[in-house]
């Protein structure tokens, strides 16, 4: 494993998730947040927007390998694709990014969320929330959506494109699938859930909602806060597990 320099490794992670949350927050925000000229835009569009924001996260955080996501890094733990000091460092710089990110999204639409009449909604743009409340089953959608993010960015290393998680390993098109990915992660596995598919994605911005100061903001719902948070970690476990099992990796 070649020497790493963990303060840049950190940025690197931190800078990445900030920009996946200032633009997936955004995407939301924008569609859901009632005076936003992209109100009602739809589903689709915030599969996109997600999309989109890993595409440019990916591409600002190359020293880290653009983890971007404690599952994903978990992922690698497992595997032993990165070391238990990178891990730690990398989890915690997407925590602090995903805060970050999640606050600047907010100081974009801040006229829009005190506009906004209903509570829910503006939850809604910080943090995932379930279609029909079931802990067990909104668990199990989680750990699959995860399992299948985690297990198809272990497959893109058959094809000799990307080495997520280690520094400049990068091929320089490792963004368009990894991108594609959550898009189509989102509009097949998102009904249930949201497809928060990323702990650092749902409890960062969760962190936010509930500090800042937003008009009529109700409740940050951590009754179920440990689903985004658990299923990810799972799901990502047992992709690294099934990897060396199911794919052709070396």
């Amino acid at each position: 494993m070649q020497d790493i320099n963990l303060g840049l490794y950190f940025v690197s992670e931190l800078v990445g998730t900030a920009l996946l949350l200032l633009l997936g927050g955004g995407v939301v925000a924008n569609v859901i947040l009632a005076k936003s000229k992209g109100f009602g835009g739809g589903t689709l569009m915030i599969n996109w927007g997600w999309g989109l924001a890993v595409f440019a996260g990916v591409l600002v955080s190359s020293y880290s390998g653009a983890q971007l996501n404690p599952a994903v890094s978990i992922g690698l733990l497992v595997a032993a694709k990165i070391g238990f000091a990178q891990f730690l460092v990398a989890i915690a710089a997407q925590f602090v990014g995903a805060f970050i990110g999640a606050v600047l999204c907010w100081l974009v639409y801040r006229d829009h969320f005190d506009a906004e009449p209903d509570p829910g909604a503006k939850l809604g743009v910080f943090a995932t929330g379930p279609a029909i409340r079931s802990y067990g089953s909104n668990l199990v959608t989680e750990v699959i959506a995860t399992f299948v993010l985690v297990f198809v960015i272990f497959a893109f290393a058959d094809y000799g494109d990307i080495e997520i998680g280690t520094p400049g390993a990068l091929g320089p098109l490792t963004a368009v699938p990894v991108a594609l990915l959550v898009v189509g992660i989102g509009a097949s596995l998102g009904g249930p859930t949201g497809y928060a598919i990323n702990p650092a994605r749902d409890l960062g911005p969760r962190i936010a909602h509930a500090v800042l100061p937003i008009k009529g903001k109700g409740s940050s719902d951590w009754s179920y806060a440990w689903v985004p948070v658990v299923g990810p970690f799972i799901g990502g476990t047992l992709a690294a597990l099934a990897a060396p099992v199911l794919l052709n990796l070396a």
